[in-house]
């Protein structure tokens, strides 16, 4: 064999052997990696889900904001198609998101249906509720999502024990436009929620982002946000999930079971 032939094959066997080795080294690191990523995300759910309740602040450290979460916090898992609470799954350990792509665990929704754009919905989904000294629910908080302008938006939606009353809104998750549907984000947006109306006297979805300022004077103003400056598609797409979610094929029912003692 030719110099330059035993030139080319030793620096083919040293790439292949360098790929080999890197190839190794990354699945490895993956490997390890994944319990923290796991625990992270946990960690970040639970920080979310305390802030939308109201409960603890943005200095807690990783600890604190899993004893307040253990402490105050439980998770009940909802059979969406009855209403009721189930024990079908472990409510600490079942992922709504992955279930909605799982045939067997979600169901196929019609173009009628999907108003948050969702495309599938699961069977069943997780209630977080805020106890008191007395295992008494102060707080419901609810899982949504639904498409904006340019992704869908995850979040959650707390509610009050009259179950009517706003404790607070938000989302954790999106990639909508910085400065116009981003703003979902914003303090100062996100501030205006806390104490509106969801439904109306005679049970109807009254909630509403408008596409222009409230007016303070209005006999709707306790159902009304202020809507989003160039931002109307995220806006249309906030109000369609909470149209979604709140109605029959989310957690209306459910809602609805718990006002009457039946969930």
């Amino acid at each position: 064999m030719s110099s330059q032939k035993e030139s080319t094959v030793r620096t083919l066997v040293v790439a292949l052997l360098v790929c080999l080795v890197c190839s190794v080294l990354v699945a490895g690191a993956a490997v390890a990696l994944r319990p923290t990523q796991i625990e992270n995300a946990l960690l970040d759910k639970q920080r979310n889900i305390l802030a939308i309740a109201g409960l603890g602040d943005a200095s807690m450290s990783g600890a604190e904001i899993k004893a307040l979460f253990d402490e105050r916090i439980v998770a009940r898992l909802v059979d969406l198609e009855t209403g009721r609470f189930s024990d079908e799954f472990d409510a600490d350990t079942f992922d709504p998101l992955r279930a909605a792509k799982d045939p067997a665990l979600s169901k196929n929704l019609s173009g009628s249906e999907d108003i948050a754009s969702i495309n599938r919905r699961e069977n069943y989904s997780v209630a977080y509720i805020v106890e008191d000294a007395d295992r008494q629910m102060e707080t419901l908080i609810l899982p949504v999502r639904g498409y904006g302008l340019w992704s869908t938006l995850h979040g959650f939606l707390a509610l009050r024990a009259d179950l009517n009353t706003v404790q607070g809104f938000g989302f954790y998750q999106h990639a909508e436009t910085p400065g116009l549907g981003g703003e979902v984000d914003n303090p100062n947006w996100r501030g205006q929620w806390p104490g509106k109306q969801i439904f109306s006297e005679d049970g109807k979805l009254a909630i509403r982002i408008l596409k222009s300022s409230v007016d303070s004077g209005s006999p709707n103003a306790h159902h009304q946000v202020d809507g989003l400056a160039g931002a109307t598609l995220t806006v249309n797409g906030v109000n369609h999930l909470l149209e979604y979610w709140l109605g029959e094929n989310g957690f209306g029912p459910f809602i609805d079971n718990l006002r009457a003692g039946e969930a």
